[in-house]
């Protein structure tokens, strides 16, 4: 169960509405919007910086992306895979805690 790094660049997509949840998210540094289309128009949702997460919602429901989030500058991000995340959540409580435990662990790595 290991977070992994993930750079991206100005404008690129990190998940995009629609598509199947495969990942949870971490963020490390830099900043992302999130952004959802409903009836042809699209609308953001928030904006995200360091230490917010994004992709649970996917995971935790079973149903595809709910929304699109795209890096806004040079950005950082922590990667924790579905079946990973199924693990941590199936561990009963304290969801919070380990998945800092794991962000620590991966900053102390990096």
């Amino acid at each position: 169960r290991r977070l992994v790094s993930v750079p991206v660049d100005p404008g690129e997509v990190v998940v995009r509405q629609g598509d199947p949840a495969d990942r949870f998210y971490v963020i490390d540094s830099g900043a992302l919007r999130v952004t959802q289309v409903a009836h042809g128009d699209e609308a953001v949702l928030r904006e995200l910086g360091p230490g917010e997460v994004f992709g649970e919602i996917g995971l935790l429901k079973g149903i595809p992306r709910t929304a699109t989030v795209t890096a806004t500058i040079p950005s950082v991000l922590y990667a924790l895979d579905a079946r990973a995340f199924g693990e941590l959540v199936g561990s009963g409580p304290g969801l919070s805690s380990r998945l800092l435990d794991l962000y620590r662990g991966a900053l102390s790595r990096s």
